[in-house]
């Protein structure tokens, strides 16, 4: 699939191009930095600013997304999953995925009142997971009996 999509836009297909695509494929959500370091165990001569420019290059192919889990670099994933919107811990950082119609009703409300076209690839939500939301009652309930 990679050869056909980069030849069909007179590009080649080169072993760095074809490793970074499958170490994406591979660690499912991943940092250029994440990518860097899978691909280093195979090809030790591949550098992070190649993986940067690949990476540029595999999304305007439409074959790898981008989000942004954090403050730091963005996460790359492949675009053969299915579509879906990240949700972020503050607290443990864990991710988890929800499938894009979880939010159809806001995308849509969001068409209808504001002409503004949601891009769910690139959504990703904060706020405390089940786990943190349970264990901060836990500890709020404890604070109020010491009271």
């Amino acid at each position: 699939m990679l050869a056909d999509v980069l030849r069909s836009r007179g590009l080649r297909l080169t072993a760095q191009r074809q490793l970074i695509l499958e170490a994406v494929d591979e660690l499912g959500h991943a940092t250029p930095d994440q990518v860097h370091a899978a691909v280093a165990e195979r090809a030790a001569g591949v550098n992070i600013s190649t993986v940067y420019r690949c990476l540029e290059l595999l999304e305007q192919l439409g074959l790898v997304r981008h989000t942004h889990l954090s403050h730091g670099p963005p996460t790359y994933h492949a675009v053969t999953e299915d579509e879906h919107v990240h949700l972020v811990c503050r607290s443990c950082g864990q991710v988890e995925e929800l499938p894009a119609s979880a939010v159809d009703g806001l995308v849509d409300e969001l068409a209808q009142a504001r002409g503004f076209r949601v891009d769910v690839g690139h959504l990703a939500l904060f706020g405390w997971c089940a786990g943190c939301s349970a264990a901060a009652s836990t500890h709020e309930a404890s604070l109020e009996s010491t009271r």
